[in-house]
């Protein structure tokens, strides 16, 4: 797609999230990789239901803002996953209500957020990583999200809400919808308990789709945690 389908596309998505429910006033962002390097990103408190496609916020390669009304300060997320993870076509991060209360649950997995209910979230979602709180904006974001984006296409960032990628724009959206779907479906069934895939099962789907078995995600878990604790004390002590 050329820049300016790409703006459009993005406009039309955004627009799409914000009547749903799944962003609210000036929250969150989407971004999309362009064929040059760069990328676009919403700008800074605009809503998700009145983008301008011409007014997009444009940055190269290296995130320096070159055109366009001045970008989200959690532009660094998306270009976090660029970097880290080649085949990235497009970012959203929300403000999803389920999703998010999950993000603020205590004793999460931090290698999987969410147990494997539906072949669905396994296929297009995978395992969910939690980052530790860092303030929106704040630069080591870049880092804790960069560690896990060549294992991981989608992240919830503790206290705050998912972000999630994809090999498109397209596709990253319909996996940031599968997402918050899985977390309201989670919430409903907690109270009665509920039946997940096996093993089996989510390696079939990994061989079939060619996606990485979510029960590999385990064998990350305590690198990842050391990781996390890591970041945590260069960032506050």
């Amino acid at each position: 797609m050329t820049e300016a389908e790409l703006r459009e596309q993005m406009a039309s998505l955004a627009h799409s999230l914000f009547i749903r429910g799944y962003s609210s006033g000036g929250g969150g962002n989407i971004s999309c990789h362009l064929p040059d390097g760069g990328f676009l990103v919403t700008p800074t408190n605009s809503s998700f239901g009145a983008l301008d496609a011409q007014r997009l916020s444009k940055l190269d390669e290296q995130g320096e803002w070159v055109a366009g009304d001045k970008p989200s300060k959690e532009a660094i997320m998306p270009r976090a996953f660029y970097k880290q993870r080649p085949q990235t076509g497009g970012v959203v991060h929300l403000y999803s209500p389920s999703v998010t209360a999950l993000s603020c649950l205590p004793g999460l997995d931090a290698a999987n957020c969410l147990p494997p209910i539906t072949p669905y979230y396994v296929k297009h979602v995978g395992a969910v990583a939690m980052v530790p709180y860092f303030r929106p904006g704040d630069p080591a974001l870049t880092e804790g999200i960069g560690a896990l984006a060549p294992r991981h296409n989608a992240m919830l960032l503790a206290n705050h809400g998912p972000v999630v990628s994809g090999g498109s724009l397209r596709e990253a959206v319909f996996n940031a919808e599968e997402l918050e779907d899985t977390a309201r479906l989670y919430f409903t069934l907690l109270p009665h308990g509920m039946v997940t895939l096996t093993p089996e099962q989510i390696h079939e789907l990994a061989v079939t789709f060619k996606r990485p078995a979510q029960e590999k995600s385990t064998c990350c878990q305590k690198s990842d945690r050391v990781l996390f604790t890591a970041i945590f004390i260069s960032t506050f002590m």
